[in-house]
């Protein structure tokens, strides 16, 4: 069999925000896979004790108009009379193991990777978030520009578009 290279920006790109975590949909995974996404919601329902509610959910109308207004490659999804399924980084590494080929093995690994790869940024930039913290205190405010600054830098970007999913009453107070 002919090892396939998947770039791991494609599998960056696959990764929504979707209901306060990071999922992909399955058509992005079919097609990681090499399957058709008929024939990987097929085995999903055949397993489906494998998938509890934290691995897979199926999106609400909504969270889809959403999906395909921000998700330029999902555009064809807007046709579908379903509503897509959304995994976890569990759900898409159970998909590999109910798929069982080597392709889906090999793509599985490349996932688990880049979700590493994504929760080991997000502690560097907290780790660092809290050093300027701990010096901050130390100092006077002398440096209080310096440090204005710095917070500046770490900030995570604000990104042109809308996060995909709910808002509770707690996250509009921000």
């Amino acid at each position: 069999m002919k090892k396939r290279i998947i770039p791991q920006e494609k599998i960056l790109n696959s990764i929504l925000f979707l209901r306060s975590q990071k999922v992909m949909i399955d058509r992005d995974l079919a097609e990681l896979y090499g399957v058709e996404t008929k024939r990987l919601n097929e085995q999903v329902k055949r397993n489906i004790d494998r998938f509890p509610s934290d691995f897979m959910f199926q999106l609400s109308k909504k969270e889809k108009d959403e999906v395909v207004a921000n998700c330029d490659h999902l555009g064809s999804l807007k046709f579908s009379s379903t509503n897509p399924y959304a995994f976890t980084e569990h759900g898409a590494i159970m998909v590999a193991s109910i798929l069982n080929t080597p392709l889906a093995v090999e793509t599985s690994i490349m996932i688990v990777r880049v979700f590493i790869q994504l929760r080991k940024e997000l502690a560097t930039h907290k780790e660092l978030a809290q050093k300027i913290s701990q010096l901050e205190k130390a100092y006077d405010s002398k440096f209080s520009i310096v440090f204005k600054a710095l917070k500046q830098l770490i900030e995570e970007p604000k990104l042109p578009r809308r996060q995909i999913g709910f808002v509770t009453n707690d996250e509009t107070k921000d």
